[in-house]
């Protein structure tokens, strides 16, 4: 099960930024090729455990788009996508975030109260983007069916499971000088 993932993540190159190891993949950077195999993979193992009674599929730009995407040509269910740039649309949500590695803020539009959304995305490190989107979207009235990321990285998901946010991940992995290593995966 997402043996294409595993592999594909084991074999990730490493680049060293100061005193942190980045992982380059192509679910969570896009390159650096993005094989229709791996999105196919992983979006059909997200729908034998999402909740797809929804009115939207939910994604922040930019990684988790080809995933979504595919769900949502899937299933035929709506997709949103929260954008790091200001459209000014009647009922357009400002979100800020903060991440390990980057602030900014984020725009959601299309959300209104009483939408049922699933979200999806590629990769949690610390939870401050998603921790951002679950406020701004419980804020709109939005309920909130599931959170479904690809990639864990670090204790983000752990920390928003502190704050009552369950997130569910496909693989868990540590990245350190020799490698991509997976430490935990979902069953099922």
């Amino acid at each position: 099960m997402l043996d294409l993932l595993k592999t594909s993540l084991t074999e990730a190159p490493i680049i060293k930024r100061g005193e942190y190891y980045y992982f380059i993949h192509p679910i969570s950077d896009g390159v650096p090729i993005l094989n229709p195999e791996l999105i196919v993979e992983v979006s059909d193992h997200i729908l034998e455990i999402a909740d797809t009674d929804v009115d939207r599929i939910l994604t922040v730009e930019a990684m988790g788009i080809p995933i979504a995407t595919a769900l949502s040509l899937k299933t035929g269910i709506p997709l949103s996508i929260v954008r790091k740039r200001k459209y000014e649309l009647d009922g357009e949500v400002k979100l800020s975030q903060s991440t390990g590695y980057s602030n900014g803020e984020l725009y959601i539009n299309g959300i209104v109260k009483g939408d049922r959304v699933l979200i999806v995305d590629d990769v949690i490190s610390t939870g401050g983007t998603l921790h951002a989107l679950v406020k701004a979207l419980q804020d709109i009235g939005a309920i909130i069916c599931g959170i479904i990321v690809v990639i864990e990285r670090g204790d983000g998901s752990s920390k928003l499971a502190k704050l009552g946010i369950d997130v569910t991940t496909l693989v868990k992995i540590d990245v350190d000088a020799n490698g991509v290593s997976i430490v935990g995966e979902l069953d099922g």
